[in-house]
Parts: structure tokens; C-alpha cells; sequence
């Protein structure tokens, strides 16, 4: 019990640190000759500096691949959850933040792009049981996808990052009867 609130813990850091780095980009994005007009005022981390300057800060607080998986890795829990409510449009939402966050992380680390690729098949495997409506299926699919997460991790050299399904939930969000769907369809 100690790891999973541990786990949840650091997941609830993890988005934390991300949050700040995105909202630190977003208001330190000021015009150049504010900043070089006022110094004083731009004690900013990100507020000072040449704009190769800034942007090289922006790429170190953002990181490579870690920073996608730390986002997958959140994304796979909810969509594990969403099947679990049959929340099927919940479900192809996390599916279309997974594909984004991958083709990013691709975007700021070519390099792990081919095993990366692995992902694809069985985000379109979970895709068609999430369009069928499909509990059973889609319990399959997920068990492809968490097998190819595990598989990519080998690749990489990472064979200690092992994915496993999530035991509890760490978002509040869960299909209720109360939110005027009907849950089987």
C-alpha cells in the first residue's frame, strides 16, 4: 500500500513540475526589448536571455522521452479506468492525448522513434474496441498495449520500467449514472 501511494505521490509531482514548467514558458514569454528596457523587472527565469537563450532554458525543463512517458503513463491509468466505467468517449479521449504526447516526444527525441512506432498498433487495436463499445476487447487491448509498452522499455534499455495495470484510481473522474449516459451503450 505504501508503494501505491508513493507511486501516486510522485505522478502527482511529476504533473505538478510539468504544469509549473508549461505556466513558467507561458508568462515568461515576454517582448525582447521589454526585457532588455527594464532589466529589473525581468528576474524571471525565462524572462531574461537572448531568445536562443530562453528557448535552450525551455528545452532543458521539458527533457526528452521522460517527460512523454511520464504523460502516457497517466494517460494509460485513465484509459485502463475508462474501460473499466465502459466511459467510452473518456476512453478515445485519453487515446488521442497518448498518440499526441508520442508524436512529441518523437519531435524533441528522434532518436527513440523507432520504438516509439510500437505504440501505433495497439492504440489502433484499443481504438476499434473503444468505437464497438466492446469490455471484453477492449480488456484485450489493453493488455496488448501495456505487453508492447514493456516490449519498447526492453528495447530501449529500460527493462525496469515495468507497466503494469493501475490498482487504484488517481483521478477523480469515473463514469457515474448520475452524469445522464446510459453506461452500456
Amino acid at each position: 500500500m505504501k508503494s501505491l501511494k508513493l507511486k501516486a505521490k510522485s505522478l502527482k509531482v511529476l504533473a505538478v513540475l510539468f504544469l509549473s514548467a508549461a505556466i513558467s514558458f507561458v508568462s515568461g514569454c515576454t517582448d525582447k526589448k521589454q526585457v532588455e528596457q527594464n532589466p529589473e523587472k525581468s528576474k524571471d527565469w525565462l524572462a531574461s536571455g537572448a531568445t536562443e537563450e530562453r528557448f535552450s532554458k525551455v528545452s532543458r525543463h521539458l527533457r526528452g522521452f521522460d517527460m512523454a512517458m511520464a504523460e502516457v503513463g497517466y494517460r494509460f491509468s485513465e484509459l485502463y479506468w475508462a474501460g473499466q466505467d465502459k466511459n467510452w468517449e473518456f476512453a478515445k479521449y485519453h487515446l488521442e492525448k497518448i498518440r499526441t504526447t508520442i508524436k512529441n516526444g518523437i519531435e524533441r527525441r528522434p532518436k527513440r522513434a523507432q520504438s516509439a512506432q510500437m505504440i501505433y498498433p495497439s492504440l489502433d487495436a484499443l481504438e476499434k474496441t473503444v468505437i464497438l463499445k466492446d469490455p471484453i476487447q477492449f480488456k484485450s487491448a489493453m493488455k496488448g498495449l501495456k505487453n508492447t509498452c514493456n516490449a519498447c522499455h526492453s528495447a530501449e534499455k529500460v527493462p525496469f520500467i515495468h507497466v503494469e495495470f493501475p490498482l487504484q484510481r488517481l483521478s477523480p473522474i469515473k463514469f457515474s449514472a448520475e452524469s445522464g449516459k446510459d453506461k452500456e451503450q
